[in-house]
C-alpha cells in the first residue's frame, strides 16, 4: 500500500521509497528525512481541498507532503 492511500489516523511501517525516475531527488529527500525501511509512520491529517497536502508523522517530526510525494512511499499496516 502507498502512504497516500493510508486512512487518516492509521499507523504503518515504511517498506521502501520508490524512485519515479533515475536519481529521483524527491525520493532521495524523503529518505534523508527518515522515510526508511522499518520506520513507523502515521497519517495525522489531510488537507481540506482534494485531501492535499497530507500531514505525516515519523517519530516526533511532522511533514506536510503532497499526495504525489506520499505515493512514492510504500508502507505496510502496523500490527
Amino acid at each position: 500500500m502507498r502512504l497516500s492511500e493510508l486512512s487518516q489516523g492509521s499507523d504503518a511501517i515504511v517498506q521502501e521509497v520508490e524512485n519515479v525516475s533515475e536519481g529521483d531527488p524527491i525520493a532521495r529527500r524523503l529518505r534523508d528525512y527518515g522515510f526508511v525501511r522499518g520506520e513507523p509512520v502515521r497519517l495525522v491529517g489531510r488537507g481540506p481541498i482534494g485531501a492535499d497536502p497530507l500531514l505525516v508523522q515519523i517519530g516526533y517530526t511532522r511533514f506536510a507532503l503532497r499526495r504525489a510525494e506520499a505515493a512514492r512511499v510504500l508502507v505496510e499496516g502496523a500490527a
